[in-house]
C-alpha cells in the first residue's frame, strides 16, 4: 500500500508537475523548485516577428477581449471616481457609498461561476453577448437611480455580470495564438484594466458635473460601447481550441453527459491546482490593492497635493503599469512565467521605500516604477492561469479562480486604512485629520510581496502547454474499466479497427494468420495508473 505521502506525490503529478513524465513524491518535487527557474537561455524572439505571427482572426479575437476587459475596468470605476458626487446625491457618508465597491467585489465570484461554466458548455459567444447586455442594462439602471437602495441593488447585481468577463475574454484572446506569442498577448491583455482606469479618468473630467445631471451622465455613456462589443462578438466564430473540444465531446454519450464527466475527472486531478490557484490569486489582488486603492488618499490627505498633482501621479503610475505588463509579458516567453513573477517580487519590494516614503514630486517617479513591477508580474497571470488550467474548465477556473482571491483581498483599503490611523500627523488648518498612510502601505506591500514570492517559488508551470491537448476528456469521453465496461466510440473504434484488420490478413500469403489487433486508447487515471 502506498504511503501518505506518496499519494500526494502522485497528486502532484497530476496537478503540479512541471514534466508530465516523471511520478514525483512532495520531497522530490519540492526539491525541483529551484533548479526548474533556470530559463532555456534560447535567444529571444524579435517581438515584432511575434506580433506578426498573429492571424487576422487572432488579432480581431484579442482586440475584442482587450476592449472588453477595458470597458469592465471602466464601468467599476465609474463609482470609484465619483463617490463624492453620489454621497452628496443619496445623502450618505463616502463609506456608506463604498458599500457599492464592497458588494461588487463580493459579487464577483458568482459570475464568474455562473458564465465560467456557461462559457465552458455552450461556447465562449452567448455569454460574452449575454455579460454584455447586462453591462449595458445595470449602468444605464445606475445613471436613473434615485435612492441608496436602489443604488446598492444596481452595483450587487452589476458586480455579477463585471465577475463573468475576465475569464472568457482572456480564453478568447489566448487560447488560439501561437506559442510564442502567449507571454506578450497576455501583458497586452491584463493592462486593459489600467488601460480601462485611465479612459474613466479622462471621461469623469469630461463628463462628471459639466451638465444639470451631475454625476448621471458618466454612467449613461458606459452602457454605450458594449453595444459595439455585442455586435464584435456576434460576427466572431468560436475559438479553435473549444470547437476542437466540443467535437471531442460529441463522440461520447451526449455532449452534457460528457461535460459531466469532464468535470468529475477535473474536480479529481486538478483540486489541488484549484486550491492553489485561489490562493496564488489571493495574492496578486493583495499585490494590486494594496498598493493602489488607498494611495490617492495617501497623496492627497499625508502629502497634501492638489487635485491635479494627484491625477498626475496616478496617470504616471498607470502608464507604467501599461509599460511593465506588456514588457514583462513578452519577457517571460525568454525566462519562463515563474522567474518573471519572481523578478518583479524582487523589484517591487525593492521599491516599497521611495513609493511610500518621497514627500515631493519625485514619487511620481517611484510610482512609475512600483507599478511596473506590480502590473509587471501581472502580466504573466493570463497566460500563466491558462497553462494551469483543466482545458474543459478553463473560463471557469480562470475566472473563478482570479474573482476569489479579489473577494478575499477586497479589504486591503480597509485594512490599511484602519491601521493608518495609528500613525498621527498634525490636522491641517481646516482641522482635517491626517495619517501617514505610507508607512502602512509600505509594511502591507512588503508583507504582500513576501507571501507572492514563495507562493510562487513552490508553485508549478506549465508554459508552452498545448491548449488542444484532451487533459482527461478522453476518461470522459471513453470511460476507463472503473466508470463502464467501454465508450461507445471506443466499441465502434474497435470493430472498425478489427474489421480492417480481418481485411489484411486476409490478403497476406502468411500461413499462420494472426489474430485480429484492436488498439483500444487508454486513459491515464490519477496517480499514473492506465486503464
Amino acid at each position: 500500500m502506498a504511503s501518505a505521502n506518496e499519494k500526494m506525490g502522485r497528486h502532484l503529478d497530476d496537478d503540479f508537475m512541471d514534466h508530465d513524465d516523471s511520478k514525483m513524491t512532495v520531497k522530490e518535487y519540492l526539491s525541483t523548485r529551484i533548479s526548474t527557474l533556470k530559463p532555456p537561455m534560447k535567444r529571444p524572439p524579435n517581438p515584432i516577428k511575434v506580433l506578426g505571427s498573429l492571424s487576422k482572426m487572432n488579432w480581431l479575437m484579442f482586440l475584442l477581449a482587450f476592449l472588453g476587459w477595458t470597458w469592465d475596468a471602466f464601468d467599476f470605476f465609474t463609482v470609484s471616481l465619483t463617490v463624492t458626487d453620489l454621497a452628496e446625491e443619496f445623502g450618505k457618508s463616502k463609506a456608506d457609498i463604498t458599500w457599492g465597491i464592497t458588494l461588487v467585489l463580493m459579487l464577483r465570484s458568482v459570475g464568474s461561476i455562473v458564465f465560467g461554466l456557461a462559457a465552458d458548455r455552450y461556447g465562449r459567444k452567448w455569454p460574452w453577448v449575454i455579460n454584455n447586455l447586462l453591462f449595458i442594462i445595470f449602468e444605464l439602471a445606475t445613471g436613473f437611480c434615485n435612492t441608496y437602495e436602489q443604488f446598492l441593488g444596481v452595483r450587487a447585481c452589476f458586480g455579477i455580470a463585471m465577475g463573468g468577463l475576465y475569464g472568457n475574454a482572456a480564453a478568447t484572446a489566448l487560447e488560439d495564438v501561437p506559442p510564442e506569442a502567449r507571454g506578450i498577448i497576455s501583458g497586452m491583455l491584463q493592462q486593459g484594466y489600467a488601460f480601462g482606469y485611465l479612459l474613466a479618468v479622462v471621461f469623469a473630467r469630461a463628463l462628471v458635473n459639466t451638465t444639470s445631471h451631475g454625476w448621471r451622465p458618466l454612467f449613461w455613456f458606459g452602457a454605450c460601447p458594449p453595444v459595439l462589443l455585442i455586435i464584435g462578438r456576434l460576427f466572431l466564430p468560436e475559438t479553435e481550441a473549444y470547437q476542437r473540444r466540443m467535437a471531442m465531446r460529441q463522440d461520447g454519450d451526449g455532449i452534457e453527459k460528457t461535460f459531466f464527466r469532464e468535470g468529475k475527472v477535473a474536480l479529481k486531478r486538478y483540486w489541488l491546482m484549484l486550491i492553489y490557484l485561489v490562493l496564488l490569486m489571493s495574492g496578486f489582488n493583495f499585490m494590486s490593492h494594496g498598493s493602489q486603492d488607498l494611495y490617492p488618499t495617501m497623496l492627497q490627505n499625508q502629502l497634501q497635493f492638489s487635485a491635479n498633482k494627484v491625477t498626475v501621479t496616478q496617470v504616471i503610475a498607470n502608464l507604467g503599469a501599461i509599460t511593465g505588463g506588456t514588457v514583462v509579458g513578452y519577457c517571460s516567453e525568454v525566462f519562463g512565467r515563474r522567474l518573471s513573477i519572481l523578478t518583479m517580487c524582487i523589484l517591487g519590494a525593492a521599491l516599497i521605500y521611495p513609493y511610500g516614503f518621497l514627500k515631493d514630486e519625485r514619487i511620481a517617479a517611484a510610482a512609475f516604477f512600483e507599478q511596473f513591477a506590480v502590473q509587471g508580474a501581472w502580466g504573466v497571470v493570463p497566460i500563466h492561469l491558462m497553462e494551469l488550467s483543466p482545458a474543459g474548465f478553463r473560463t471557469f477556473v480562470v475566472g473563478t479562480s482570479y474573482q476569489l482571491g479579489n473577494l478575499v483581498s477586497s479589504a486591503s483599503s480597509t485594512i490599511e486604512a484602519t491601521i493608518g490611523e495609528r500613525f498621527p500627523l498634525p490636522p491641517t488648518a481646516s482641522g482635517v485629520k491626517r495619517y501617514v498612510y505610507g508607512k502602512v502601505i509600505a509594511i502591507f506591500m512588503a508583507c504582500v510581496f513576501t507571501y507572492l514570492f514563495v507562493l510562487v517559488l513552490i508553485g508549478p508551470e506549465r508554459k508552452d502547454r498545448q491548449m488542444t491537448e484532451g487533459d482527461g476528456i478522453e476518461e470522459a469521453v471513453y470511460p476507463t474499466k472503473h466508470d463502464a465496461e467501454t465508450g461507445h466510440m471506443r466499441e465502434a473504434k474497435g470493430k472498425e479497427e478489427g474489421s480492417l484488420n480481418r481485411e489484411i490478413s486476409s490478403t497476406e500469403s502468411d500461413p499462420k494468420p494472426k489474430q485480429d489487433t484492436v488498439e483500444y486508447k487508454t486513459a491515464t487515471a490519477p496517480g499514473g495508473a492506465t486503464a
